[in-house]
């Protein structure tokens, strides 16, 4: 018996050694950029609950820090974009931009660095975590590159800077096609575009006809156009009547923080950069918290729920719908949360007990 016995342990060993070997080489390399203040806490959250839901991933860890290249132009390090060129895919925590001091926005390089042309951000009610409005469940896509947010500026004279919206006809046809496709890919019913064409007749009404010209290729969509004003009032009035929306650079920046606050903040809210060839990074959208960097106080849920989209962006949907399941299940039973999410409990509490649940999800 004890030959039998130890012949089955050797069995079971070498089984398990073959199913590790098989989920390392299927295992996916994420780059994995913790961030500034609060960002590596959270970021090791992530780790945590990918790693007792048995998620294929290998993490590649890297900092980013603006450095300055040839001609004095800021850059990422070579290493930060080595990783991304090799691996596609990255998760990102919140970056500190020192304000006003000529330096340049990590967030901002980053897109323009991998041409993250489309910021999507899906805005959905949580079940337990109550907010004024309920059954919310729409989706923010925003071009990213270019804009307000180009970064052309300059003074005309002493006392008066110009600053140059910049909307070309390829961002505003690829950034309407890719909102069209993403209704279709998930079952969404309807895009409504959203502009001031009425005032900004060249750029915005760029923008607003090649919105057209995809509705008309994508007539399986419901397409309406809307003013940015119009779209704010009957937002706070009734959310439910929007499901996909895109949507210039700033006017983007503010309506999704908005649709996020529908929700419960920037905390809840995931969020995703999509650029061309494959190339993707998703990241929480809130700030840094150097208040309570280091406290253990910390709340993962956007960088989770981001991580989720992640998941789901590479085919793993399996994995995506345990770990956001999980996460919904510890929120809606109020026994373990972080103070922000109405709580007493620590970020590692938090994090144990979203574990616990994805394991009992096995």
């Amino acid at each position: 018996m004890a030959g039998k016995a130890w012949r089955s342990a050797v069995s079971r060993a070498l089984c398990a050694v073959r199913t590790d070997r098989r989920r390392i080489r299927g295992m996916k390399s994420v780059t994995l950029i913790p961030g500034d203040g609060i960002g590596p806490e959270i970021s090791m959250a992530v780790m945590k609950i990918f790693d007792a839901a048995k998620a294929p991933i290998r993490w590649e860890e890297r900092n980013v820090t603006a450095i300055k290249g040839p001609g004095n132009r800021w850059l990422i390090p070579p290493e930060v974009k080595e990783s991304m060129d090799k691996n596609k895919i990255g998760l990102k925590g919140p970056l500190k931009t020192p304000v006003a001091e000529g330096h340049p926005s990590l967030n901002l390089l980053l897109r323009k660095t991998f041409d993250l042309y489309a910021n999507v951000r899906p805005c959905v009610s949580i079940d337990g975590y109550p907010t004024p409005y309920t059954d919310v469940d729409l989706v923010t896509i925003r071009e990213n590159t270019e804009g307000e947010y180009s970064g052309i500026e300059h003074v005309i004279v002493d006392g008066v800077v110009q600053s140059i919206k910049l909307i070309t006809e390829h961002a505003s046809q690829r950034i309407a096609e890719y909102a069209f496709q993403y209704a279709k890919q998930n079952r969404r019913s309807s895009v409504t575009a959203v502009h001031k064409a009425n005032i900004m007749r060249m750029s915005d009404g760029l923008f607003l006809r090649k919105c057209r010209q995809a509705a008309e290729k994508h007539r399986d969509v419901k397409f309406t156009e809307m003013y940015l004003d119009t779209v704010c009032l009957n937002m706070v009035q009734d959310p439910t009547q929007f499901d996909v929306l895109v949507m210039p650079n700033l006017y983007g920046d503010i309506l999704s923080d908005l649709c996020a606050g529908l929700v419960g903040g920037l905390g809840v809210t995931p969020s995703g950069n999509i650029g061309a060839n494959g190339v993707a990074i998703f990241e929480s959208v809130h700030g840094t918290a150097p208040d309570i960097a280091g406290r253990d106080a910390a709340n993962p849920t956007a960088l989770l729920l981001s991580a989720v989209m992640m998941l789901r962006h590479v085919g793993l949907q399996h994995h995506a719908e345990r770990i956001q399941t999980a996460c919904f299940r510890t929120v809606r039973d109020k026994k373990v949360l972080t103070r922000d999410l109405g709580g007493n409990s620590t970020c590692s509490e938090f994090t144990e007990a979203i574990c616990q649940r994805v394991q009992d999800l096995d």
